[in-house]
């Protein structure tokens, strides 16, 4: 059995983390960590799927117990991620993709320093704010608020192992495996 290991895909609202995901997980033996979070479920989630959905006295008790790998609290929620699991799933020989945040990868680095770190960048600032509005989903408002986020998150690309630029989605899913392959070799 091969040996698993741990992934943090980190990049902006808009970058394609979620698309490129979906890319990654085409491939047998890999897994998305499911995270928890306080938020309630949005139409067509799935409690186990998209989140665990727990209320905030667990969540409380999740962290107090020391029983998530990193966690943060984003506009009045908390998320997390469930260490549990995560070690279940690289016992197994899985690789594990975690999409969390800056913060969130700087929490997982410093207690699992073997973690894999990708950093997930747009072509240009230009660009990022054309995926976003081509959403349409969020007000200006969030949008604003995205692309300042987006700047400092972009600051924190050199902390990782590498940076991927997604200016095409198929060119940095190839750039991706070929990092996980290189990582699956040295283990």
């Amino acid at each position: 059995m091969s040996k698993g290991f741990l992934v943090v895909l980190s990049g902006p609202s808009g970058a394609g983390k979620s698309s490129l995901i979906r890319e990654l997980l085409k491939v047998p033996g890999r897994r998305l960590s499911v995270s928890a979070t306080t938020r309630l479920p949005r139409p067509g989630e799935i409690d186990g799927v998209h989140y665990r959905f727990v209320d905030k006295a667990a969540f409380r008790r999740l962290i107090d117990e020391g029983r998530l790998l990193e966690w943060a609290e984003v506009y009045g929620n908390f998320y997390g991620t469930p260490v549990d699991e995560v070690d279940g799933f690289v016992a197994a020989g899985q690789v594990v993709l975690l999409d969390v945040d800056t913060q969130g990868f700087r929490s997982v680095k410093t207690i699992r320093p073997d973690v894999l770190g990708v950093f997930l960048a747009p072509p240009s600032p230009g660009e990022l704010e054309r995926r976003l509005r081509s959403r349409g989903t969020d007000s200006e408002e969030v949008i604003l608020r995205r692309l300042a986020e987006a700047a400092r998150e972009l600051a924190a690309g050199p902390e990782y192992d590498q940076v991927v630029v997604n200016d095409d989605l198929g060119r940095a899913a190839r750039e991706v495996e070929a990092l996980l392959e290189r990582a699956a070799r040295k283990r």
